[in-house]
């Protein structure tokens, strides 16, 4: 019996079973396509010659799949359900955190254990030191798949029992990246409409802007934390002022307006509901529809 089976060689799910062969694991690993199987076989990977057999022939099953449906109708088939019994279902290929507590519900219900996981890097990092998976589930069970998770991210972090958790996590974590390469998108058509140079945009960023973004992306979520919306440098009616300068911007310029025009709304609901003296952080009260 090998230590790990890996479900699904895509990119991350690639890089999941190098890792873990080159952690000294025995691995085995099977896909829809088996030639991108291939190469891992002649690293030392086991190939399984169909999906029941892979699930039988570990007792650490990783999926690593586009969806938790796809994995759900493939480890549910029946010719492979009656080998989940005994096994650990380990699930990295993100998702959402009802998805995840619903496999945990069918897991459960087919005799096996789950854990959910978040990788939070690109498959060129899986195996690193530096690399980070968030994971959730029942701690015993956690305990015993801690090696093979720190094969793959030796920041491999348990959030608790609460099996969604990591999937949130990612939600949120994904909002503040989506969100800031949205707004360096548009600051790249400001520097390219006024004629200004896009690599001293990044530079500035990378030496010494960025900080105090994640200072104050820091302060608003420890605000939000304590309910503690006074006693502020930056009011709610500063961050107005700015966003509306910024649309006035984008109208006078003719580049996109979606994003200013979000911002600018979204500062404006808080002016609405009279929270113009307090901190940036007030605005949760709009998005909680609390104002």
């Amino acid at each position: 019996m090998s230590d790990v089976t890996v479900v699904g060689l895509g990119a991350m799910g690639s890089a999941l079973a190098r890792a873990l062969v080159r952690g000294g694991h025995e691995v085995t690993v099977w896909n829809r396509t088996k030639s991108k199987a291939e190469p891992l076989v002649r690293e030392g990977a086991a190939l399984a010659p169909d999906l029941a057999s892979g699930v039988a022939a570990s007792p650490v099953v990783l999926v690593c799949l586009r969806d938790h449906e796809v994995a759900r109708a493939l480890l549910l088939a029946a010719g492979v359900r009656p080998h989940l019994s005994g096994r650990v279902v380990l699930q990295l290929g993100g998702g959402m955190p009802q998805q995840a507590r619903e496999g945990e519900g069918w897991a459960r219900d087919n005799g096996a254990e789950y854990l959910e996981g978040e990788i939070m890097v690109y498959p060129a990092a899986i195996g690193s030191a530096d690399a980070t998976i968030l994971v959730a589930g029942a701690e015993a069970t956690f305990r015993r798949c801690e090696p093979v998770l720190r094969s793959l991210a030796g920041n491999t972090t348990y959030l608790g029992d609460q099996v969604g958790a990591p999937n949130a996590y990612g939600v949120a974590m994904g909002s503040v990246l989506y969100g800031a390469l949205l707004g360096a998108l548009h600051g790249a058509q400001v520097c390219e409409v006024e004629g200004l140079s896009i690599s001293f945009f990044a530079n500035r960023l990378r030496e010494a802007d960025m900080a105090t973004v994640v200072g104050a992306v820091e302060d608003l979520l420890e605000r939000i934390e304590a309910e503690r919306y006074g006693e502020t440098q930056g009011p709610l009616q500063t961050g107005a002022d700015g966003a509306e300068m910024q649309l006035q911007h984008a109208l006078d310029t003719g580049i996109d307006l979606g994003f200013p025009s979000y911002v600018a709304g979204t500062f404006r609901s808080g002016m609405d509901a009279g929270l113009g003296d307090q901190d940036v952080a007030a605005l949760i009260k709009v998005l909680r529809d609390e104002a």
